[in-house]
């Protein structure tokens, strides 16, 4: 499948898995499809289209042809799983779920509002994201079953690249490829301690039941995620959560009492229980950061600016000092390379930079090293110092096998997958029964075959 195709078909899969179960007095209901024996009723698909326009997913073509299609598309590979004993993984779909719901209340604004705009109630809608979830992964472990025999040889990729028509090959715009050292300015004792002791303040407060956990964590948590509501995490799996973390909420057994202090890369913290189901922990918690003063940054900044000046000066290398100094964990053992988390490789797209990152690198040329600079954490939120070296720029240009192998080496893989699963679908669709009603049938399909009458 294409990844256009991929993301409909999730939005699809998403919006007929939220609102099947709706009510749907205004809806005349009918049979719209039938796909061997499960009909694809006329509510769910307008329940799926309504879902679609209000989270602007855009649809190819007449939403009554494509979205019919898609939904009977996922019945038969929900029939292949069944016929193969494929299922979902319990803990996977149920993290997704409280992710899904965890993200609907941090943009919406409160459970009541999730409740409203979905027309359910949460244990409702948990379960049809649940099953949503699990279908798509079920259909996701069919399609790598049907393909898992691809494999791409240099000679593969060599003619599948001289075949393709000349408009056909890919523009690769301009990349580059980054080295990164950071350091983060000292905080004063007295700021940590300044922290803690509002920490131990907060937790009086709850115990003595002057305030609620949940209004202290709107008024003063510093994490933007779950501090407007109250704190709230929603049920994760320890391995979601930083280790420090992790150890004290899945320790937790009294929801009427305050956790002590912990500290983690983000800051110090105090959490509560909420409720704990298998191997997921639901807690709310307080996030507070020492505050680190414009003269500690600035000497952080002059720190690092010697350090650049005895790089320039030969006295050790960019990489050595990335080795003993750095206090990136993602890139201190391998020289500072920045990895693109979209792609795996060491390759960026200007957008793809954090913006302080690229507005430097933009104007350096290879083996250039920045001043140094303040930039946010992008996990962390905290203030840092870095330096980065641009390691190399390659120029936009059109896609090659030299410069370009592993894109099209990927081009070449999604293109037989693709191929394997056009040909597989035709062979379901010639031999399940399948019956489009009238009104439903003046369409131009993605697939052919379906209309059989």
């Amino acid at each position: 499948m294409k990844i256009k195709s991929t993301i409909l078909f999730a939005a699809i899969s998403l919006a007929a898995a939220v609102y099947v179960s709706a009510g749907t007095d205004n809806i005349a209901e009918e049979v719209a499809w039938v796909v061997g024996d499960q009909p694809i009723w006329k509510s769910e698909i307008e329940e799926a289209y309504q879902t679609m326009l209000y989270e602007k997913v855009p649809i190819a073509g007449d939403p009554y042809c494509v979205i019919p299609e898609q939904l009977a598309i996922e019945k038969l590979y929900l029939h292949q799983a069944e016929a193969d004993t494929i299922l979902a993984p319990d803990g996977m779909v149920m993290q997704q779920v409280e992710a899904y719901l965890n993200n609907y209340i941090n943009q919406l604004g409160s459970k009541e509002k999730v409740e409203q705009y979905f027309h359910k109630s949460i244990p409702t809608l948990r379960e049809s994201l649940r099953e949503m979830i699990s279908n798509r992964s079920r259909i996701q472990q069919v399609q790598q079953k049907l393909t898992e025999d691809i494999k791409a040889t240099p000679a593969d990729i060599r003619r599948y690249f001289d075949r393709l028509p000349e408009d056909s090959i890919p523009w690769v715009p301009t990349q580059v490829e980054v080295q990164v050292l950071t350091i983060a300015p000292v905080v004063p004792r007295e700021a940590v301690e300044d922290v803690k002791a509002r920490l131990r303040n907060f937790t009086e407060q709850v115990n003595k039941g002057e305030s609620q956990f949940s209004t202290l964590a709107i008024l003063y948590s510093e994490d933007p995620g779950s501090a407007n509501r109250g704190g709230e995490l929603g049920f994760t799996g320890r391995g979601q959560l930083v280790p420090e973390f992790a150890a004290v909420a899945f320790n937790l057994n009294d929801p009427k009492k305050v956790s002590k202090i912990v500290e983690t890369e983000y800051g110090f913290h105090i959490m509560q229980l909420i409720e704990k189901r298998g191997d997921r922990v639901n807690v709310r918690h307080i996030l507070l950061k020492p505050k680190v003063a414009e003269k500690d940054l600035t000497e952080a900044v002059n720190r690092v600016d010697s350090l650049r000046a005895d790089i320039r000066d030969g006295k050790f290398t960019f990489e050595d000092a990335v080795l003993f100094l750095s206090q990136d964990k993602d890139t201190r053992n391998s020289k500072g390379r920045m990895v693109n988390e979209n792609t795996g490789s060491t390759r960026f797209q200007m957008s793809e930079l954090p913006q302080e990152i690229a507005k430097l690198v933009d104007k350096m040329e290879p083996g250039d090293i920045s001043a140094p600079f303040i930039m946010v954490h992008p996990k962390t939120n905290h203030e840092i110092v870095a330096l980065v070296k641009l390691s190399n720029r390659i120029p936009g240009h059109k896609a090659n096998i030299s410069d370009d192998y592993q894109l099209l080496k990927n081009m070449y893989e999604n293109s037989r997958r693709e191929e394997v699963l056009n040909k597989w679908l035709a062979d379901k669709i010639k031999n399940t029964y399948i019956r489009i009603e009238e009104g439903w049938r003046n369409c131009e399909f993605k697939h052919k075959g379906w209309n059989k009458q």
